[in-house]
C-alpha cells in the first residue's frame, strides 16, 4: 500500500511530507444545485479554507442493490475535479451511514426496510451489503486520491459510531474494506467527545477525531486524554444547527461561533466547520428525528452557516474569514459579494388537476386484502394513495391499528373528514359514514427517513389493519405515488372557489435573466413544488421555513412552468418569486 498524502506526527499532520493544517468547511454536493459546486468552492478558498467535507450518501448513488448512479447532482468525481481546480483538498466521508439529517441517516430503503439485517454492525448480511456498493462506488473514485494526484487526502470510517454501538469488528471490516479497494489515503473515525463516545467508535490504528461546537478547551482535553498522540481534530464543529418542521428556526452569534473557532485553531488544532455551506433537501431527501416523538426536518439546510442557504456569505463568513487570517494565509482578493437576485415576480397559477380523481394515471393500483406499508410496496420516498369501501353505514371510529407513518389524510366519498399524525401518536378518528359500500380514501405521506438512533428504517404508510366500528376494511387498492412523472396529469382552469382536496395547480412566468430567487406561498397550506420539472421540495405554513430556494441554474430565459401540490386548500391562486429567504422566526 502506497504512503499517504497525509500523515501524523506527535501533535500535526505532514501533506507530502510538509507541516499541514487541516481548515476545512462541510459542504454537500447532493444539497447544491450541480452547476453551482465552482461557484460555493471558490467562496470556500475565499474565506481562506484549504479543504473541503463531504458526506456521501449511500442511498442516492445505489437506490437500487447492484446499481450506481454517478450523474447530474450525484456526479461526485465532477466535484471533486473542481475542487482540485480550486486548489481544495477533500475530506471523503462515505459512511456507509452519515446521518447529516438526512433521509434514513444514508441508509437505503431497501436495506433498513429488512427486518433480518442488523444495521451498523458485523451482521454478514449487512457487511455483504456494504461491500457490494464499495465494489461499485469506490473504482471510480480511486483517480481522485491524493496518492493519485487527486484531491482526496483522507477517508473517514463510519460516523459517530460511538453513540449507536461497540461491534469494533464491525468498524475494522469498514476500514479493511476500504484498505482492500485501493484506499490507502489517511482513515480516521469521528465521535462526539466524550470518553464512553470515543472509547466505542475508535479503532486502532485509525486517527480518532471529534465533535462539538463549544466548550473547546474541554472537548479537546476529552480527545488528548483518549489519544494522548497525534494531531487534535474537531471533524465537526457545529456553528449552527438543523430545523424541525413546528419549531423555531434556529441561529448561533456570529461572534460567539468565531471565538470559538479561534480557540481551536490557537490550541494548533485542525478543524472542519459544519457547516460551511449546508444547502438545500430537495425533493424528498430531508430526514427525521425520532426521540419522544417524531420529528421531520425542514427543506433547507441553510444551518446559519457561514454560507448561505443561496450560497451568500453571511455574518459568520466575514467574522471566520477574519480569524482564519490570524493563524494561516487567506488569499488577497475580495469577499464575493451577494449574488443577483431575479426582481419580484407574481405567478398565476391558473390551472388546476385534483389528486384524487387523477390519481390512476400517475400511478397503477396495488391489489391487497389488507393495507400494505410503502416500503412493501416499494416505495422509497412520497405518498401513498389507499382505496377502499366501508362495509357499513354510519358514526362512529376509524381505527388505524399501529398508527400511520407519517401523516396521513382520511375522505369519505372524497370529501376530508381529518388528519392523523405519527408525531402525535394518532390512531383514530371519528367519522360518519353516509352508507355501505361509501369510497374510504387515505392519503398518506413519508415526511422522511429517521436518520439517527434506532429507528432508522420505521415503516412508513398505513402500519396496521384498519377498522370502523371494530368492522375491519378489506380490499385495498394502494397507488404507490413517487411523484417523478407529472406529465399524464390532465389541467383545467382553476374557478375562484377554494377546494379543501388535494390538488395540483400549475402556471408560468417570465424570466428575463435567470438569477436565484425564492418561492414564496402566502394562502397556501403544505405541499411539494416544482420549477421546470426540477423538485425544490416540501413547503408547509406550519414553519418555521416560509420560502423555497430557487437556484438560478433551474430557471431558464423566457417561460417558465411553477407546479404545486397542494394537500390541503389553498386561499390564494398566486404565488410570489421573493429576493430575499424567509426561514422563519428566529429561536432564542
Amino acid at each position: 500500500m502506497p504512503t499517504p498524502a497525509l500523515t501524523t506526527t506527535s501533535d500535526g499532520f505532514l501533506l507530502h511530507g510538509e507541516p499541514f493544517r487541516i481548515i476545512s468547511g462541510a459542504m454537500h454536493y447532493f444539497r447544491v444545485h450541480p452547476d453551482q459546486w465552482a461557484d460555493r468552492l471558490r467562496k470556500a478558498r475565499l474565506m481562506g479554507l484549504n479543504t473541503v467535507e463531504t458526506y456521501v450518501p449511500w442511498n442516492l448513488h445505489q437506490p437500487e442493490p447492484g446499481t450506481l448512479a454517478l450523474d447530474g447532482i450525484l456526479d461526485l468525481p465532477r466535484y471533486l475535479r473542481l475542487a482540485k481546480a480550486e486548489g481544495l483538498h477533500v475530506l471523503l466521508r462515505p459512511g456507509p451511514f452519515i446521518c447529516a439529517e438526512w433521509d434514513g441517516g444514508g441508509l437505503p430503503s431497501w436495506l433498513t426496510t429488512d427486518p433480518d439485517i442488523r444495521l451498523r454492525s458485523s451482521d454478514p448480511r449487512f457487511t455483504g451489503a456494504i461491500d457490494r456498493y464499495l465494489d461499485l462506488l469506490l473504482p471510480p473514485l480511486l483517480p481522485y486520491l491524493a496518492e493519485s494526484g487527486g484531491p482526496v487526502i483522507a477517508v473517514q470510517v463510519e460516523n459517530e459510531y460511538g453513540a449507536y454501538g461497540d461491534d469494533t469488528a464491525y468498524l475494522e471490516h469498514l476500514a479493511e474494506s476500504l484498505r482492500s479497494r485501493g484506499i490507502g489515503e489517511l482513515l480516521f473515525t469521528c465521535d462526539q467527545a466524550n470518553p464512553e463516545h470515543l472509547a466505542a467508535g475508535s479503532l486502532p490504528g485509525v486517527l480518532t477525531t471529534g465533535t462539538f461546537g463549544s466548550k473547546v478547551a474541554q472537548s479537546l482535553e476529552q480527545l488528548r486524554a483518549h489519544q494522548p498522540e497525534g494531531p487534535l481534530m474537531c471533524a465537526e464543529f457545529w456553528i449552527g444547527w438543523f430545523d424541525h418542521w413546528g419549531e423555531e428556526h434556529h441561529t448561533r452569534d456570529a461572534a460567539d461561533a468565531a471565538a470559538d473557532l479561534d480557540l481551536l485553531l490557537s490550541a494548533g488544532a485542525s478543524v472542519n466547520i459544519y457547516m460551511f455551506h449546508g444547502g438545500t433537501n430537495f425533493a424528498f431527501t430531508n430526514g427525521a428525528n425520532h426521540d419522544h416523538a417524531y420529528q421531520p426536518m425542514v427543506t433547507s439546510y441553510d444551518y446559519d452557516a457561514a454560507l448561505t442557504e443561496n450560497g451568500d456569505p453571511g455574518p459568520k463568513y466575514h467574522a471566520f474569514r477574519e480569524v482564519i487570517a490570524r493563524h494561516a494565509p487567506v488569499p488577497d482578493e475580495p469577499v464575493p459579494a451577494p449574488s443577483v437576485k431575479l426582481p419580484p415576480t407574481v405567478v398565476e397559477l391558473g390551472q388546476r388537476s385534483p389528486l384524487l380523481p387523477n390519481v390512476g394515471l400517475l400511478a397503477k393500483p396495488v391489489r391487497t386484502e389488507d393495507p400494505v406499508t410503502m416500503d412493501e410496496l416499494g416505495l422509497r420516498a412520497g405518498y401513498v394513495l389507499y382505496r377502499t369501501t366501508a362495509p357499513l353505514a354510519g358514526d362512529g371510529l376509524l381505527h388505524f391499528a399501529g398508527g400511520v407513518g407519517d401523516r396521513a389524510q382520511v375522505f369519505v366519498d372524497g370529501a376530508p373528514v381529518g388528519v392523523l399524525e405519527r408525531e402525535r401518536h394518532d390512531e383514530s378518528l371519528p367519522v360518519r359514514i353516509p352508507s355501505a359500500g361509501a369510497a374510504v380514501e387515505v392519503l398518506v405521506e413519508n415526511m422522511g427517513g429517521v436518520n439517527y438512533g434506532p429507528r432508522i428504517g420505521s415503516p412508513k404508510g398505513l402500519l396496521g389493519a384498519v377498522t370502523f366500528n371494530g368492522t375491519a376494511l378489506h380490499g385495498w387498492d394502494s397507488h404507490p405515488l413517487t411523484l417523478d412523472d407529472l406529465s399524464a396529469l390532465p389541467f383545467a382552469p382553476s374557478d375562484a372557489t377554494p377546494a379543501a382536496q388535494p390538488a395540483f395547480y400549475r402556471g408560468t412566468f417570465e424570466v428575463v435573466t435567470p438569477a436565484d430567487t425564492f418561492l414564496s406561498l402566502p394562502g397556501w397550506t403544505k405541499g411539494q413544488a416544482w420549477i421546470n420539472g426540477f423538485h425544490l421540495g416540501r413547503y408547509w405554513n406550519r414553519g418555521p421555513q416560509r420560502t423555497l430556494y430557487v437556484p438560478a441554474p433551474v430557471l431558464r430565459r423566457g417561460a417558465n412552468d411553477l407546479l404545486l401540490l397542494e394537500l390541503t386548500a389553498t386561499t390564494s391562486a398566486q404565488a410570489l418569486l421573493t429576493s430575499a429567504p424567509d426561514l422563519g422566526p428566529v429561536k432564542p
